[in-house]
């Protein structure tokens, strides 16, 4: 492994004698996790006797975005407004929730609604309201391209971070005693399957839907069980009355989520401590028992709503609603016009039948990014389980070779050790919270 010594090493805009200062944290992606961290780093260096930490959030994106592709009207959010960005870890924080309402001047307005779940727009502007407030503590439009290990006197002190702009393309190197990956998601989808213009993954329906004719009859294919499935359903149904929308599910139907309270307790901050020195069989248990809190299940609100629709249909004769229940997308081709085919196996009888559509939205859900190809060669220095993941302490820093100092932490990719809420908003503020804690105990 190739390293570089402390007097060529990189300073804060590119390559420079040796004296410029090195950061404390550079953060790569600037979703909720990385923002829930800057608040906190922020908010920690506010308090009496603290010293502040000098971090630096690198985001690809030209501004902040938290699925826009998904924003559709009406939608809500399945987690309470109360696990926004800081009020589990600190419910004076003037990043609150509630401190957004009372700035937008719907505080009142909210109070009357009785809700505990905002609609997902109003969320995702929560969260630029937020990071708006952050501007000194972000730079959009940049991509990290590299990270190197930066050795002096035989140990790994500091990490060099390479990025370039999509301004200028100009490439920039920094410096950091510790790098928090929240490079976010990576949506899945089926084994040989591509997106094109008629194929789209649901992370960018809303762009893909402003191409259409709302009067033209489509016919549109929906493949995918849980949430983000069904609203697409709901979505278009309701968008396009003219369109065919045909479901694809290996179910008999949409599957409910448990959201009862002692479900709920899975997702609760002293939960993450539970799983995170139970024994391998207590973890496997534990999705085993409970992933029907989060994988591939829909509210029951929307369920009831989508059978509605598709009883009424059938009473009134004329149906625009299918649901192909027990069933899987085995193949997709093309007809001689161009439009997508796609091959569904029935699973009872391995029956196939081909459904030709205008378009085919899979909702088939996400993946963690996997650092290891960003960490580059900083990946030889952090230590592997036996089934080859990444170790990861309680305070979410990697576990590295005994001669590195400097910390990579990871905030995602995480679910094997912190369990189910490790890529939800649940413990966002306080996994934000242990994040700022491990960082400022290990500051020289």
């Amino acid at each position: 492994m190739a390293t570089e010594t402390a007097h060529t090493r990189p300073a804060p805009d590119g390559p420079a004698p040796d004296g410029l200062p090195t950061r404390d944290v550079i953060g790569i992606g600037f979703g909720p996790s990385n923002m829930a961290l800057a608040i906190a780093l922020a908010e920690d260096g506010g308090r009496p006797g603290a010293t502040d930490v000098d971090a630096l959030f690198l985001e690809r994106r030209p501004r902040f975005g938290w699925h826009p592709g998904m924003l559709l009207a009406g939608a809500t959010m399945q987690v309470s407004f109360l696990k926004d960005l800081v009020t589990m870890r600190n419910p004076v924080s003037p990043f609150g929730f509630l401190s957004y309402l009372h700035a937008k001047g719907r505080l009142a307005d909210f109070i009357n609604l009785k809700n505990f779940f905002p609609t997902r727009t109003e969320f995702h502007d929560y969260l630029e309201w937020s990071a708006d407030q952050l501007p000194d503590m972000v730079e959009y439009g940049t991509t990290v391209t590299a990270l190197r290990p930066l050795t002096e006197d035989g140990r790994v002190t500091a990490f060099a971070v390479e990025s370039r702009s999509a301004a200028d393309q100009r490439t920039r190197v920094r410096t950091a005693r510790n790098i928090v990956v929240a490079s976010g998601l990576v949506p899945r989808l089926p084994q040989g399957i591509e997106c094109d213009k008629r194929v789209w993954h649901s992370a960018e329906l809303l762009e893909r839907l402003e191409e259409l004719d709302e009067r033209e009859s489509l016919r549109f294919a929906v493949v995918g069980a849980g949430q983000s499935a069904a609203e697409v359903t709901a979505h278009l149904h309701t968008r396009f009355p003219q369109a065919e929308i045909h479901a694809v599910v290996p179910r008999y139907g949409y599957s409910p989520a448990d959201d009862s309270p002692f479900a709920n307790r899975v997702f609760d901050p002293a939960a993450v401590d539970e799983f995170y020195s139970a024994r391998q069989e207590a973890k496997d248990s534990i999705f085993a028992y409970h992933g029907n809190t989060n994988y591939a299940v829909v509210d029951v609100e929307l369920i009831t709503e989508l059978y509605r629709r598709t009883y009424q249909e059938s009473v009134a004769g004329r149906r625009r609603m299918f649901v192909h229940n027990l069933c899987r997308v085995s193949g997709l081709t093309s007809t001689p016009d161009g439009r997508p085919a796609l091959h569904i196996t029935h699973l009872a009888d391995l029956s196939v039948r081909r459904l030709d559509v205008d378009a085919v939205v899979f909702a088939t859900g996400y993946d963690q990014m996997d650092p290891t190809d960003l960490l580059g060669p900083a990946a030889e220095l952090c230590l592997r389980d036996a089934d080859g993941r990444l170790q990861v302490g309680r305070d979410y820093r990697v576990r590295t070779a005994e001669h590195v100092t400097a910390g990579i932490y990871l905030q995602g990719g995480t679910e094997h050790t912190h369990g189910i809420s490790s890529s939800l908003l649940s413990n966002l503020a306080v996994r934000a919270g242990d994040i700022t804690a491990s960082l400022t105990a290990a500051r020289p």
